[in-house]
């Protein structure tokens, strides 16, 4: 019996379902488009693809073809039995059936080492059709689906740690802050706003308490975890508008737009204060608060303020926010 008039050739399918694969930034799309063209040509019902997930002990039903979504539930159900052809041909890396579905695995090879990556399942409208289908189609297919998600997944790999490094530029690694980098060009950006507008920007700096005799006591350890718990307090403590930095080995420094430093800066410490006791002492800092324009006209000399009044406050009134008015 020839083709049906509306069937796709097998080649014209491969060729639309592997541009999909290839070129496509969405892996369900792209594998979509390369399941879907490939079974209208080969004149099957429906299809599945089960992925392997590195990060779990079980495959998933990612993907279905020609199926409503009572069949889909139902797909999900058994596709949870271990004999279910869909599953052996995942597990086992080898060609299962069962009836009129015929499964594959879906396999990479990387410096002669084979990964299984899931498998995928077409079932025809009957067992001779099955027996009909293309061996070589069918096996042209499966390497063709574990291409394009071996694709997508480096991408992805690539995505990710594109965006660690990019991450780990602007951060402290140890507090997770912004680092001085990156809060020398928000404190130059929210300076260069406020001139535009007329508007104020606070510059706070803290500085651990006895941040010398804590290493001393406990160990650099010991230290690590203060900064990590002050980072947190200030995290937690700042507006939305606002970005606090890493400054220095027992130093922060906060940029905050408008007026509102010293009150941010108090509450900062007020929640320093509620952090356990370690190595036999409380955990406090103090604080150095100056504004833009009025205690400086660039990031410089507003920074130079700060710590004047922090050095200030270290000398006489440790613990406490000091501002400039107080000069």
């Amino acid at each position: 019996m020839p083709d049906q008039p509306d069937r796709p050739a097998p080649l014209d399918a491969l060729a639309a379902g592997v541009a999909a694969a290839v070129r496509g930034a969405d892996l369900d799309d792209g594998i979509g488009t390369l399941v879907g063209a490939a079974i209208a040509a080969l004149g099957a019902t429906s299809a599945m693809v089960s992925l392997q997930d590195p990060d779990r002990p079980d495959p998933e039903l990612t993907l279905t073809i020609g199926l409503d979504e009572a069949a889909q539930q139902a797909a999900v159900i058994a596709v949870g039995d271990p004999g279910h052809p869909l599953t052996t041909a995942g597990r086992d890396r080898t060609e299962a059936r069962a009836g009129a579905t015929i499964a594959l695995p879906l396999i990479v090879s990387r410096g002669g080492v084979e990964e299984a990556l899931g498998a995928l399942a077409v079932t025809f409208a009957g067992d001779a059709a099955a027996d009909a289908a293309d061996p070589i189609f069918l096996g042209l297919l499966a390497d063709l689906a574990a291409l394009a998600v071996d694709r997508a997944r480096l991408a992805s790999t690539v995505a990710e740690r594109s965006e660690w490094f990019e991450r780990l530029a602007h951060t402290d690694p140890l507090t997770g802050l912004a680092n001085l980098r990156t809060i020398s060009r928000v404190l130059e950006l929210e300076l260069a706003r406020a001139a535009r507008q007329g508007g104020e920007v606070s510059v706070a700096i803290f500085d651990i308490d006895d941040f010398g005799a804590i290493n001393a006591t406990g160990g650099r350890d010991a230290g690590d975890d203060v900064l990590r718990s002050v980072a947190s307090i200030l995290a937690g403590s700042v507006r939305l508008v606002d970005t606090v930095a890493r400054y220095g080995a027992d130093e922060f420094l906060l940029v905050a737009p408008g007026s509102a430093g010293a009150t941010v800066a108090q509450r900062v410490l007020d929640g320093v204060s509620e952090l356990p006791i370690g190595e036999g002492r409380a955990i406090s800092v103090t604080a150095g608060v100056a504004r833009f324009p009025t205690d400086g006209t660039d990031a410089e000399s507003v920074i130079a303020a700060a710590q004047g009044a922090l050095e200030r406050a270290r000398a006489d009134r440790r613990g406490t926010v000091e501002t400039t008015e107080a000069t």
